[in-house]
């Protein structure tokens, strides 16, 4: 029988490494950024088409590469950073399994331009498929020029299942900040289609944060720093006000590298606890610095998993540091000692004499004596009493006084809490029929169970409506049956293209940062079905200046908020069911709330309109709106 294991060709190989390392056109400019930071670059130029599948361009100023380093900076394995097992235990460097290049390579046509410091010439290197197709000399500028184009162009079958641009270019602006706020000391640009996105220069943290976010994310940052023999943080969290709904401003780093950790996440979303509305995000911009040695970063092909050796450690020294900051800037209720006005507190000398407290007394206080109308329970004895101060008080009685009592017996005035209560009746000559009469009296019209006399329907605990129903007791849930009220008159708007804005008078802003935005921006066509009028007058700020008729109660920032967190978290998809999913949304932000108190009319409406709905028993997210208790059920309870 014949051998059957053999090598694979090296072409083989590295397109196999390609699907662990580029998964997508994000993930090749991930290590291609990362190695212009390697290379010590301070100006890292970035340029974008169709979303990364025609064009990935990244040119840095850093230390170039010679011939020899250009050729072999393509062959698997090959790295600059290890030379040796002891160095995989000191990592401080981005790239360093040396499979980023040779990985591209093999799935894209890739070309590179390079020159060192000092070299008069540099040089041009083109390849496809790992092949190397042309190598020359050429003039340049000093630093690297690498120009990816035609990602997986032999590889259909990964090419087809690349998202449309918006998704690819949203998993590119990610990456892209996660590269930038690592490294505040080096500038940034992004260019996609020729439209430039960020001009990011050098600036310190907190700059680099409000440039990459928006301007509104400034006075929302609230710095932490704490230093441990464990670990060292720094950075900023956001207030607890401006917690959303939506992910995209959590951001952690270790050593300058960027990592997910829900361990630590729950740490920090746990310091805010009671402090921010369930189910959403508080901001935070966090930086680890750590020794090399007591974490593991290659225990991912892409390093954005890390393993810390004590974690639980670190896990209470983050909470506590966040609950901290939270205190220091009166996020939560505390007492700030250090804005105490300091207080004087008298200590004891021994060999001081103690003397005794003096006390002041009043010999001519009588508590049984009857006070003159000018007296005054505020002060001691008068002088100028006549009966030697007996009652008297040494205050002036205030002018005009007796002007606080003026009406207070009157009908306005009357005190709110008197024995008797006057009752109002109005004559039925005064209406034209017996109902309008009915409609106009003064006196209650619920009983002490909260049913009005005759009603049909009552409203239990402001909750539930309460009515009789051939087979028993109905029960209805009010706030889901407005919900599918609404859901179903929004479906109907869409479906006809009637849907009616009611103009604003003053238009609210809403500002988002660059992967949102892009959600953002395929949004509005669709929001519009629905009477939401939104228009971009500036980039990354978007201006509601219209809402949908009857929807008063909608907030438009939190709407789109769920839908941005729904769409990354992969629970909407914004070609299928996006309609139906703004629809349901908007109807649970306008619909009646659960506690609100409804008239004997309003409960008739909102159960007529409940039954010419198309699903009357269930709300939009599936749960039932009615319960029934039976007749049955009723006479066996009172048996």
């Amino acid at each position: 029988m014949s051998d059957i294991i053999q090598l694979l060709p090296d072409s083989v190989a590295n397109q196999i490494a390609a699907g662990e390392v580029i998964q997508r056109p994000a993930s090749m400019l991930k290590e291609l950024v990362e190695n212009a930071i390697d290379a010590g670059s301070t100006d890292i130029k970035i340029i974008i088409k169709d979303a990364g599948r025609t064009l990935v361009q990244v040119i840095d100023n850093g230390c170039g590469m010679s011939a020899t380093d250009a050729r072999l900076a393509f062959e698997r394995h090959a790295t600059s950073k290890i030379k040796n097992v002891n160095d995989l235990f000191a990592i401080r460097t981005m790239g360093f399994r040396g499979e980023a290049l040779a990985s591209i390579a093999a799935v894209a046509q890739t070309e590179l331009k390079t020159k060192k410091h000092g070299d008069e010439l540099g040089t041009h290197l083109v390849l496809s498929g790992s092949e190397v197709q042309k190598q020359e000399v050429i003039n340049c500028p000093t630093g690297s020029n690498f120009i990816v184009r035609d990602l997986f162009f032999n590889v259909p079958a990964r090419r087809r299942f690349l998202k449309k641009d918006s998704t690819e270019l949203r998993h590119i602006i990610t990456e892209f900040q996660h590269v930038v706020l690592a490294n505040p000391d080096i500038s940034f640009s992004l260019e996609h289609n020729n439209m430039p996105m960020f001009q990011l220069p050098v600036s310190n943290l907190r700059q680099r944060i409000i440039n990459m976010t928006g301007k509104t994310m400034n006075s929302q940052l609230v710095p932490v720093e704490t230093n441990t023999t464990l670990i060292q943080i720094h950075g900023f969290i956001g207030k607890p006000e401006a917690a959303r709904k939506s992910s995209g401003d959590q951001f952690l780093f270790v050593n300058q590298r960027y990592m997910r950790h829900p361990y630590m996440h729950k740490a920090i979303t746990e310091a805010y606890s009671n402090l921010i509305l369930p189910n959403t995000i508080p901001a935070y911009f966090l930086y680890f610095e750590v020794d090399p040695k007591i974490i593991d970063i290659n225990i991912h092909p892409t390093k954005t998993e890390i393993k810390f050796e004590d974690e639980r450690a670190i896990w209470h020294i983050l909470h506590a540091t966040i609950k901290e900051s939270l205190g220091k800037h009166n996020m939560v209720p505390t007492i700030d000692f250090d804005t105490v006005d300091k207080m004087d507190i008298p200590v004891h000398n021994k060999n001081s004499d103690l003397d005794d407290p003096s006390v002041k007394l009043n010999p001519h206080f009588n508590p049984f004596d009857t006070p003159t109308p000018d007296s005054s329970s505020f002060g001691g004895p008068s002088l100028n009493s006549p009966a030697g101060g007996k009652g008297r008080s040494n205050v002036s009685t205030p002018k005009g006084w007796e002007q606080l009592y003026d009406d207070f017996e009157s009908e306005k005035g009357s005190m709110p809490f008197e024995a008797e209560t006057v009752t109002q009746t109005v004559t039925t000559s005064n209406w034209d029929t017996p109902a309008q009469a009915h409609q106009h009296t003064l006196e209650p019209q619920y009983d002490n169970t909260g049913a009005k006399p005759g009603a049909s329907c009552f409203q239990f605990k402001n909750k539930y409506i309460l009515t009789a129903g051939k087979s028993g007791l109905m029960m209805i849930d009010q706030k889901r049956a407005h919900e599918r009220i609404l859901f179903e008159r929004l479906m109907r708007y869409i479906t006809k293209q009637q849907s009616m804005t009611q103009q604003s008078l003053f238009p609210e802003q809403l500002e988002f940062n660059a992967e949102d935005a892009l959600v953002v921006r395929e949004l509005m066509a669709d929001l519009k079905l629905f009477g939401l009028d939104m228009k971009e007058p500036k980039t990354n700020i978007f201006e509601v200046s219209g809402m949908p008729v009857n929807m008063e109660k909608m907030n438009p920032k939190l709407l789109i908020d769920q839908i941005i967190e729904d769409y990354k978290s992969g629970e909407v998809d914004l070609e299928a069911d996006l309609k139906e999913r703004i629809a349901r949304l908007m109807a649970r932000q306008s619909s009646i709330k659960s506690g609100q108190a409804l008239r004997t009319e309003e409960m008739d409406e909102l159960i007529g309109q409940l039954f010419t709905c198309e699903v009357p028993n269930y709300s939009p997210d599936g749960k039932p709106i009615i319960s029934i208790l039976s007749n049955q059920e009723i006479e066996i309870r009172f048996k």
